[in-house]
């Protein structure tokens, strides 16, 4: 197992994600424990990446927060709530460019500006959710998608 990152200095943001995503594989393989790996991802994601804020909600009777690396946040958040309960719902990814356009938005930190959820699925329903903020407008895109997309992937393998 990967106990450090190598931190690629490529400026390009799908050039960090390509050198990351493998790195978490290795970090995460043969390790059973789902928190011990989220938690690990949710760090390796924020390092690398510099967000603002990353997490995971798993879905129990309500959309339970579990694990994260950043600033305190929610704990729970009900299925059509926020934009994670609109990504669990939906069972789709969102991308929210302006949060505070959101209708609905649940205001965890006023710093968040920007976010994007992905859901994982086991057995066709959404088991968690992918949960990335960051404190600048606009900030995610296609590439974030696709390569958060993959990240998801890898962790539906560990559900």
């Amino acid at each position: 197992m990967a106990e450090n990152l190598i931190i690629s200095t490529a400026t390009d943001k799908a050039a960090r994600y390509e050198a990351l995503i493998p790195q978490i594989e290795a970090l995460t393989t043969g390790e059973p424990d789902l928190m011990a790996n989220l938690a690990n991802i949710a760090a390796a994601l924020k390092q690398t990446m510099n967000f603002f804020w990353v997490g995971f909600y798993l879905v129990k009777k309500m959309n339970w927060f579990r694990t994260f690396s950043g600033p305190i946040a929610c704990t729970r958040i009900t299925m059509g709530k926020g934009v994670c309960g609109a990504s669990w719902k939906e069972k789709q990814v969102l991308v929210v460019p302006d949060v505070d356009e959101f209708r609905g938005h649940i205001a965890c930190s006023s710093d968040s500006k920007s976010e994007i959820v992905l859901p994982a699925f086991k057995n066709n329903e959404v088991v968690l959710v992918l949960d990335v903020d960051s404190d600048k407008l606009n900030d995610f895109d296609k590439i974030d998608e696709k390569h958060l997309t993959q990240l998801v992937g890898i962790i539906e393998r560990m559900l």
